[in-house]
């Protein structure tokens, strides 16, 4: 896993630091999982802005993965996300 950064999509504002993992990319399109570092108010199904460890950003949406166990206590979930 790698780490990156989560942004709201409006104001651009740091929500949580991030470990994500990449599950396929086109030359437009990217897709993956995320954890946040720590626990983190996010919505489901929400637009925000991951900025990945080389410093790309990509526009997404998140989904809570519900058949993914989750970590810690408090509970950090594991979300899917789709951008571009």
């Amino acid at each position: 896993m790698h780490t990156g950064r989560l942004y709201t999509l409006n104001e651009e504002q740091f929500v949580v630091d991030v470990d994500y993992r990449l599950l396929g990319e086109t030359l437009t399109d990217f897709w993956g999982e995320l954890v946040p570092a720590e626990c983190a108010r996010i919505a489901d199904g929400g637009d925000y802005i991951v900025e990945l460890a080389d410093n790309r950003k990509i526009k997404c949406n998140l989904r809570k993965n519900v058949n993914r166990a989750a970590i810690g206590v408090p509970a950090r979930f594991v979300y899917s996300f789709a951008g571009s």
